[in-house]
């Protein structure tokens, strides 16, 4: 007997999903068809699968969103903020804000 890896069993499941799925569709009558759409359309918990289809994945936008600048900092001031750690461009965002007087942490 030779092993199937998971990815080729899952494949393999979703084929026949798919071949079972395309002939019970066959068998349905343009009347059923109607019906199945009406009944459907009718509930308020129903969205269009093609509203399912468009949602796009990662994070949602931000309302305000920042601009890509290229920026000549000084060296040690570089090193100092990157060397607290992750969200050193952050810091560097808010200590701006507070040098313009624009106050810190905007956005958040």
């Amino acid at each position: 007997m030779s092993k199937v890896s998971r990815a080729e069993f899952d494949r393999a499941a979703r084929e026949d999903l798919r071949r079972r799925a395309l002939k019970a569709l066959d068998k349905v009558s343009d009347a059923e068809d109607r019906e199945i759409t009406n009944a459907a359309e009718a509930d308020p918990d129903a969205r269009p699968v093609d509203e399912l289809m468009r949602r796009k994945r990662g994070r949602p936008p931000l309302p305000e969103t920042k601009e890509k600048v290229s920026l000549r900092l000084d060296r040690d001031v570089l090193e100092r903020f990157r060397a607290e750690g992750a969200g050193w461009q952050t810091r560097i965002n808010d200590a701006l804000r507070e040098a313009a007087g624009m106050g810190g942490k905007a956005g958040r």
